[in-house]
């Protein structure tokens, strides 16, 4: 089979394969969801406590450019104002297609949680000096979900220690590689 996908199919004789990494931007995945983009960085620089999934509250050309994959959620961060949980400095480029009138691309945006989950957030934030940050973007049932994750700062021997332990890990995979070689 070559990179275009033409060819002879190999499910056909029962063998499965997976979809190689260039083969799309936003990869569809088992579960009906599509990824948008990925805070890798929020692992690294922070303890991730909980995972919530919010929706978002956005305008026509917002999610055209989603469905695009023009976003970053690496500066992003959750912030409460008044009871309702918002999320600052995502960054959604405007519709090339659009109107003049485009959306302003670092707008705040206003997350969608059941109001026992809005509660409990705020008490965590407040008694456990957390911090709510993004960590995915994606599409789930035709709608834009954001995954976000109560978080604590990792100091910086913690940063020194998680790259020492993936090193470790690394070296370990590559002997074990070349050892069946």
């Amino acid at each position: 089979m070559n990179r275009s996908g033409a060819g002879v199919s190999l499910r056909q004789f029962g063998m499965t394969v997976k979809t190689p990494l260039w083969a799309s931007k936003v990869r569809d995945m088992a579960d009906g969801t599509k990824t948008i983009c990925v805070n890798r960085k929020a692992r690294y620089d922070y303890h991730l406590l909980e995972r919530f999934e919010a929706g978002l509250v956005l305008t026509g050309t917002e999610v055209k450019s989603l469905r695009a994959g023009q976003a970053n959620i690496k500066d992003a961060y959750a912030g409460i104002e008044e009871g309702e949980i918002w999320l600052i400095g995502l960054h959604i480029s405007p519709y090339d297609q659009g109107s003049t009138h485009a959306h302003d691309p670092e707008r705040r945006r206003k997350l969608l949680l059941n109001a026992r989950e809005v509660k409990r957030l705020i008490t965590k934030i407040r008694d456990k000096g957390c911090t709510l940050v993004p960590t995915k973007m994606y599409f789930k049932g035709g709608w834009a979900k954001i995954e976000i994750a109560l978080a604590q700062g990792k100091r910086k021997y913690d940063k020194r220690q998680a790259i020492a332990e993936r090193d470790a890990a690394r070296s370990l995979a590559r002997a074990r590689r070349g050892d069946r070689e």
